[in-house]
């Protein structure tokens, strides 16, 4: 429902991916060394930069043209996009969470943070950080870092007992220097991809 222009407490958050509240209160002295000057999402170094969730509208925002910096995307239409957006919502373990500059209406960053449950660990939750991108007009600004670190931290609020990712050789630097390394005997990264040939 829309009142005054504005959508209803209940409609915003069925537009959200998750709820945005759980990106209050993100615990930033963990992390404090590691971006100079400090910026979190919620004080993003500019008032026109705003770290929250992935909305629905979000499609129009170009969102995906962002990801098609990072990989091949293909020909998603609106529909595609909302369909996905709602399985991944009900699903409740993706938390694509996105800087947008509100001056635009534009996404120019995002970081996708997966949940899986384990019955290793007690029973724990394993983390995966996927799909780190940051418009390439809006590099230098320390929001690949922020974007990373908010969902890092998000995981530890979310009680992940460890968040791994993949990255490009070149990109191994990036990540170090905000916390993560490569663990001896442990740093191998294998796939297949199914539109190859087996």
């Amino acid at each position: 429902m829309v009142v005054n222009g504005k959508q209803s407490g209940e409609d915003f958050y069925l537009s959200c991916l998750y709820k945005p509240d759980i990106l209050k209160g993100l615990d930033w002295n963990l992390v404090q060394n590691k971006v100079t000057p400090v910026i979190t999402n919620e004080e993003p170094g500019e008032d026109y930069f705003l770290v929250r969730p992935l909305q629905l509208d979000d499609y129009e925002k170009g969102y995906l043209q962002l990801l098609s910096q990072l990989t091949t995307v293909g020909d998603i239409t609106k529909d595609d996009f909302e369909a996905r957006f709602l399985k991944m919502q009900k699903a409740g373990c993706y938390f694509v969470t996105v800087i947008e500059d509100i001056r635009h209406s534009k996404i120019i960053g995002s970081a996708t943070l997966v949940t899986e449950l384990k019955f290793i660990h007690t029973c724990g939750h394993r983390a995966r950080l996927e799909d780190v991108v940051v418009n390439n007009t809006y590099r230098g600004k320390q929001l690949g870092k922020l974007i990373v670190l908010t969902v890092t931290l998000l995981a530890k609020k979310l009680g992940c007992y460890k968040m791994s990712l993949d990255c490009k050789d070149q990109l191994i630097p990036f990540y170090k220097s905000l916390g993560y390394a490569l663990e001896p005997g442990n740093a191998n990264t294998m796939m297949l991809r199914y539109e190859s040939k087996l």
